[in-house]
């Protein structure tokens, strides 16, 4: 099974930053993990792809940028982390939502999500983390994305996001790519980029004809002179461990520690994003307590 990786380029002469993804294995390790319903799948992967491009744009070895929609829909809410190494886990409220499909014939992502608010925080290691907010504009992820660049960065900016199921319900392609406009852009490259987005009806077509990162870039920037700098994968990861639940739970307190200890039952905590256990005896709490 080919990795999945990210391009990064520049476009017209560096007035486009470009960045494509092919997202499938994980966004497939994704739906393994929380087994998820078709729709949510979807939801879920296509905010993974946006978090895996957006992630490597980010400078320091230690900033996590963190994908949050809060919503009104069935689904009930996404989380998705990231790193600069393009290294994403993330988990679905209600993962076994199901709808029929929308007026198009395809998973009705938007139906799922509902009404509601899209977060993007930055963790850059200063006091206070980066928060932009606004609110769901179609609850394709994709577009909700486009209008957050819009509004919260001031960023002019594409977002493509796609994930397609097979008929077994597992993914059989999944991808994306962001494009957005330097301040400098001159008008005419600004024209010939919009009339060239407007030809593309969806990401997981493109996939699905076999195109890689770089030819889906070639593809949607035809004669704007496409740059590609770099290449790096991406991969689903959790970074969780006993030690690193052991820390978040001495950090409860000593009084509610002190009241775990006397009920004498070994506790469990499962990792929302992995699904890994861990148990701690009343011996592990009383260390802890020390």
């Amino acid at each position: 099974m080919s990795a999945d990786y990210i391009v990064r380029g520049m476009a017209a002469n560096k007035q486009l930053r470009v960045f494509a993804v092919t997202s499938k294995n994980l966004v497939e390790r994704a739906r393994e993990i929380h087994q998820t319903s078709p729709v949510a799948t979807a939801a879920l992967g296509r905010l993974l792809t946006a978090g895996s491009m957006m992630g490597c744009m980010m400078k320091g070895d230690k900033d996590i940028l963190t994908l949050q929609i809060q919503c009104g829909g069935p689904i009930g809410g996404l989380t998705v982390t990231a790193d600069h190494q393009a290294r994403v886990k993330g988990y679905v409220k209600e993962p076994n939502v199901i709808l029929p499909p929308n007026a198009q014939g395809k998973l009705d992502v938007s139906g799922a999500l509902g009404p509601g608010f899209l977060n993007v925080i930055r963790d850059i290691g200063m006091k206070e983390p980066y928060n932009g907010q606004t609110h769901l504009v179609s609850g394709e992820i994709a577009e909700d994305l486009t209008y957050y660049y819009a509004t919260s960065e001031q960023i002019p900016s594409s977002v493509g996001l796609g994930v397609l199921m097979d008929r077994d319900n597992h993914v059989k392609q999944a991808g994306g790519f962001i494009i957005q406009v330097m301040p400098f852009a001159e008008e005419t490259v600004i024209d010939r980029l919009e009339g060239s987005l407007q030809k593309v009806r969806s990401v997981t077509d493109l996939l699905d004809q076999g195109m890689t990162p770089e030819e889906l870039l070639q593809h949607l920037l035809g004669e704007l002179d496409l740059e590609i700098s770099d290449r790096l994968e991406t991969e689903y990861y959790c970074n969780c461990s006993k030690e690193r639940v052991s820390r978040a739970i001495a950090s409860i307190g000593r009084k509610d520690l002190e009241e775990m200890i006397a009920d004498q039952e070994p506790i469990e905590v499962n990792c929302q994003f992995c699904g890994s256990h861990y148990i701690f005896e009343t011996e592990d709490l009383r260390e802890m307590l020390k």
